[in-house]
């Protein structure tokens, strides 16, 4: 365990997720403090930190710290910071729909997947919208030996034709905080390994997810989809996950090479607005079968 001197960090839940005290985001952080902090990310794959108050500028300041901007696909910017989204949701809209409301890793349909992403909080419901997060690793050194080796020789295909096709502009109508462009662009598909050695910690991890993850190559649909649907439920059972109640000034940053995440969408009559930045990756490394 690293033992950090500039920071607190406090176990959140045993698979994953750990509370990060002892710092204000919006402050000229550093060096050291932005190492422990980056520590504690790679150590528990996503991190928290309480009542903190960022502008849109001191948000972007802070994630340029672990990396440079991603791009963000299909979803518009607030205006003058096209590098923050709004994770927006109207009182007005219906329970049971939630824009990241399915299992997922950000984006890997992209040739470069995020690094990772971070949310702040500045007006969550008084109950539910919860955020639910799932170790990856923990999730793959739990399969058989056997399906760990067939997994590692395998590549999936991902695509956002099932988010932002323009099939899907119903539904992204019906999000009444966000302006959401879908496109045929988004009928493209890109190659990943079905697992990834993390670039920093060297951790294998399962790297398909229910939104993105659409086939396996080299395999016919019917063939890949009994296995999909299999590594999707055991990848986000409960005994992988963490779930983290939002309050208002609260920032999650999560990890996308180890974690995948989901948000609850159990409540209605209620505003809940964050402001999501996203930190750039790079291409997934296969974890092959040494042998």
């Amino acid at each position: 365990m690293t033992t950090y001197r500039h920071v607190s960090v406090e176990r959140w839940a045993g698979p994953c997720g750990a509370v990060v005290g002892g710092v204000d985001l919006a402050s000229d952080l550093d060096d050291t403090v932005i190492a422990e902090i980056r520590a504690a990310l790679m150590e528990h794959g996503v991190i928290f930190l309480r009542d903190q108050s960022l502008t849109p500028e001191q948000q972007v300041a802070f994630s340029r710290r672990f990396g440079p901007y991603s791009p963000v696909p299909f979803v518009h910017a607030i205006p003058e910071h096209p590098e923050v989204i709004a994770v927006r949701r109207e009182p007005t809209e219906a329970a049971g729909l939630a824009f990241g409301g399915v299992w997922h890793s950000d984006f890997s349909f992209l040739p470069e997947p995020p690094l990772g992403s971070i949310l702040h909080a500045l007006e969550v419901p008084p109950y539910g919208a919860d955020t639910l997060f799932a170790n990856q690793a923990l999730a793959f050194s739990t399969l058989s030996p056997g399906l760990q080796r067939m997994l590692r020789g395998l590549d999936a295909v991902h695509s956002a034709r099932d988010a932002y096709s323009p099939k899907m502009q119903g539904i992204h109508d019906r999000f009444e905080g966000m302006t959401v462009t879908t496109s045929e662009e988004a009928n493209a598909t890109q190659v990943h390994p079905v697992v990834r050695r993390h670039a920093e910690t060297g951790a294998d991890t399962l790297f398909v997810n229910r939104q993105y993850t659409v086939g396996l190559d080299g395999f016919w649909a019917h063939e890949a989809r009994p296995i999909l649907d299999q590594l999707f439920a055991h990848a986000t059972q409960d005994s992988f996950t963490c779930r983290w109640k939002w309050a208002p000034g609260d920032v999650a940053f999560w990890d996308n090479r180890a974690v995948q995440h989901m948000v609850m969408g159990d409540v209605s009559g209620h505003r809940r607005l964050m402001h999501r930045t996203t930190i750039a990756g790079e291409a997934p490394i296969p974890a092959r079968d040494p042998a």
